[in-house]
């Protein structure tokens, strides 16, 4: 089955894009579990148009917006999606069988550690319309229905590739906001929202620069800076690194206005500085989360891992006897493409009836097949549906 996947995540920059090849496991031993190949056709970071950018990080901000902006965005981000479909079923020479769209979270709301909703934007029939084939979307809403946190979804790829680790292993993401999925001998896979990885960071680096779709490329300005150790003890002073999983979060805790509650009260903290500081944050958290959840060895993917200060940062604080590696080396699997990926997964188990979702992951009260879906050209025909997932994922090129 031929799949489209789509991301675009809490750092708002791009629309990740994956069209991938999902077949079972062909070389899996005589009488092992079942599994999956993902054969990547092809994958690619596109970038949102100026305005489109512009005006998502406007609904990522806590203030008040016009619904006609809301609207908007909803129908330009799904015909985005619908034409980088097309674009990467012409340059594979191939149709999709199916899409999955996940869309920008512009919402997700935790009271009390509950999550009481969740919101992405990307209207799916312009891609039923223009692909011509069904789409999934939606993906997180059913598993909060359940009692679950609809996050982090990554968990059931991390589950699926790290099968059979034999020491605890944490599939690391550094986007927006920092997720790791920790996979264990004899142990229920568990997965949650450290904290923010690139979120804060990405706010002092426009204002530096003047840029409001900046970042700090290649860690330069973290670099230039020293963390602060007053600063840093504050902001890891924050209640929500002390909760226990599961649990997510967002940029709905970790925004401007957040940010500057702390800048007010360290003044004297130059802006390089604070950049090196919430870099230090991120490295901080991550470890800690680890480290409490006996990891030795990290797969990493994200933005995040292009940014050598950070990496420096988070090697440091694991003490150097925990390895750091990416998807890419570890399996083969770019790290700027891994959400898509997993949205392609995702509509594949939905695809044929299976959860998408690990209660030992969300803390749903079930596992949940994921999304709806919007038909294609043609009348909605699914398969049967399969009695059991898939053991193992495994990539090839």
């Amino acid at each position: 089955m031929i799949v489209a996947g789509l991301m675009a995540g809490t750092s708002a920059d791009a629309l990740d894009v994956a069209l991938v090849d999902l077949r079972p496991d062909a070389s899996a031993p005589e009488g092992a579990d079942g599994g999956l190949t993902m054969r990547l056709l092809d994958v690619r970071e596109v970038d949102f148009d100026e305005d489109l950018a512009i005006d998502i990080l406007r609904l990522l901000e806590p203030r008040d917006v016009p619904l006609s902006l809301v609207s908007s965005v909803d129908a330009r981000l799904g015909q985005a999606c619908a034409t980088a479909v097309a674009d990467a079923c012409a340059r594979a020479g191939t149709d999709a069988d199916l899409v999955v769209m996940h869309g920008q979270t512009v919402r997700h709301d935790v009271t009390g550690g509950v999550v009481t909703g969740t919101w992405q934007l990307g209207q799916p029939a312009w891609v039923a319309e223009r692909v011509g084939v069904p789409v999934v979307s939606d993906v997180r809403a059913r598993d909060v229905a359940a009692g679950g946190q609809g996050a982090p979804l990554a968990g059931i790829l991390d589950h699926l590739l790290l099968a059979g680790a034999d020491e605890p292993t944490a599939a690391l993401n550094l986007g927006g906001i920092a997720n790791v999925t920790v996979v264990a001998p004899g142990r229920d896979t568990v997965a949650f929202d450290t904290g923010p990885a690139n979120a804060l960071i990405d706010l002092m680096a426009r204002r530096i620069s003047g840029d409001p779709r900046g970042f700090d490329r290649d860690g330069v300005m973290a670099a230039q800076g020293s963390t602060d150790p007053v600063l840093l003890a504050a902001l890891l002073d924050d209640p929500y690194y002390a909760l226990p999983a599961p649990k997510s979060t967002g940029k709905e805790l970790f925004h401007a206005t957040y940010l500057d509650r702390f800048l007010a009260s360290h003044p004297e903290v130059g802006d390089h500085d604070v950049v090196a500081t919430l870099t230090t944050l991120t490295a901080c958290t991550v470890a800690d989360a680890c480290r409490r959840h006996g990891v030795r060895a990290v797969v990493a993917s994200g933005g995040g891992t292009r940014n050598p200060t950070l990496m420096a940062a988070l090697r440091h604080e694991l003490g150097g006897t925990v390895p750091v590696r990416t998807t890419d080396e570890a399996f083969g699997l770019p790290e700027g493409a891994k959400e898509a990926c997993l949205m392609a997964l995702v509509g594949w188990l939905t695809w044929h009836g299976l959860p998408a979702t690990l209660p030992s992951v969300t803390g749903a009260s079930h596992g949940t097949v994921a999304g709806r879906i919007s038909p294609g050209a043609t009348p909605l025909r699914l398969p049967a549906p399969l009695d059991r997932g898939p053991a193992h994922l495994r990539v090839v090129r």
